[in-house]
């Protein structure tokens, strides 16, 4: 194979593990949608609704360590193939019942699998891209991944009203069904010149042990991890659940320009993802962009919550800037890279997605019961109503983890963007 036939293979295959990161975005922030729905449905209030959006995390973030010691000893193209299929199995069992726990064993397979696409999209940048170009790699992914999100907020708040919510995510259901497949015919697990066949290799315990200990001795890694889960929260919390009840509902936003707000955050991730990688790689620096990026996310924030009577227009451009400005949040894994040798790199980016993920798996059924302790007893179609006094209760703690962000950069050691050589 030519290098320009190389090449062109190396982006597609990528760009396959990037698709289904879009794709289980997608379905991690549906339910923003149609939180009201959800609560008719099955008659719950904001922490029970938490709660059961938060089953995606129950799955999701445990599975980041496993899953980065699978990637490195097993490759992407089954665990992706099978990923996938968790996900849509899970989409039909979220969609096909009126039982919450069913919803939620649903909800908890798209967790599951959705734990293995991040992870898989970088393992397959570290076999198949240049190394130089990791952290803006990382961003692009993101960048796919949130138009994946920015897609389902405008769309699904269209689809919903005609459709109903469950007939959408069952449908959403049979295209993870076609990715799969297309998946496991294309993606392969190594270069044609290298000479590393995962598809058989058995997995040690010791091996295990092993890899694992390696990563977590790292000082820099769980500095990563928390930084970076400090700076997803406002995404997790208000972007993927809070948000558009919180317009709709303080703000006194309509549904479609809650929801296209709420859209600006993940366009602000799409475009400020592979710029602050970008810049990160070219100035060969890892803190300045993350510490700089988390207090303008911070002020941002801030004025949001505690400013009265903002305008449509003022509040759309604000939520732009923050997404584009918490994305400095990807900086955080190519930290977690560098900070290890190559043959435990995707058991690292794991540990730094973990501890990513924590705060919106504690976060959201945290912020539904403050809100329930500050509901006073307004309903409307068939779900609760809660005053723009309760939402500052709750969300106050975005800003002040934005803030301790930048403080906990000060102490990351700066990898110059050079991988460690131990």
């Amino acid at each position: 194979m030519n290098g320009k036939r190389m090449q062109f293979y190396s982006w597609l295959i990528w760009s396959l593990g990037a698709l289904f990161y879009c794709y289980e975005y997608f379905l991690r922030i549906s339910p923003t949608v149609f939180t009201g729905d959800l609560m008719r449905t099955y008659g719950l209030g904001g922490g029970a609704l938490g709660n059961l959006v938060a089953f995606y995390y129950y799955a999701y973030t445990p599975m980041q360590l496993p899953v980065g010691i699978l990637m490195d000893r097993y490759g992407p193209r089954l665990l992706l193939t099978l990923a996938v299929m968790c996900c849509a199995l899970g989409s039909f069992l979220f969609a096909a019942t009126h039982l919450v726990w069913v919803a939620a064993m649903g909800r908890f397979m798209v967790g599951f699998g959705s734990a293995f696409a991040f992870v898989g999209v970088l393992k397959l940048a570290a076999i198949w891209l240049r190394p130089d170009r990791f952290a803006f790699v990382a961003g692009l992914a993101t960048t796919l991944g949130m138009i994946g999100a920015m897609i389902g907020e405008n769309a699904l708040t269209f689809l919903v009203k005609h459709f109903g919510w469950q007939h959408v995510t069952f449908v959403s259901g049979f295209f993870g069904i076609g990715l799969g497949l297309v998946i496991w015919m294309i993606v392969r697990n190594k270069k044609p010149s290298v000479n590393q066949n995962f598809d058989y290799e058995p997995v040690k315990m010791s091996a295990i042990i092993h890899d694992l200990l390696q990563a977590l001795k790292h000082k820099q890694i769980w500095l990563a991890g928390i930084v970076g889960g400090l700076l997803y929260i406002p995404t997790s919390v208000f972007a993927e659940l809070w948000g558009v009840p919180y317009l709709e509902q303080a703000r006194g936003f309509s549904s479609y320009e809650a929801a296209g707000a709420v859209s600006m955050i993940f366009l602000g991730w799409a475009i400020g993802g592979p710029v602050m990688g970008f810049i990160s790689d070219r100035l060969h620096m890892r803190k300045v962009p993350v510490i700089f990026g988390s207090l303008i996310a911070a002020l941002l924030l801030t004025m949001l919550l505690f400013t009265p009577n903002i305008p449509v227009k003022i509040v759309f451009s604000m939520l732009l800037i923050f997404g584009m400005f918490s994305s400095a949040e990807n900086i955080t894994f190519a930290i977690a890279r560098e900070s290890c040798s190559k043959n435990i790199a995707g058991t690292a980016v794991a540990i730094n997605n973990m501890m990513v993920m924590f705060g919106g798996m504690c976060l959201q059924p945290i912020v539904g019961k403050v809100l329930d302790a500050h509901w006073h007893g307004t309903m409307q179609n068939g779900h609760r109503v809660f005053t723009n006094l309760a939402f500052e209760h709750a969300m106050v703690v975005m800003p002040v983890g934005l803030i301790l962000a930048a403080v906990l950069t000060v102490f990351i050691k700066e990898t110059h963007a050079k991988v460690a050589s131990h």
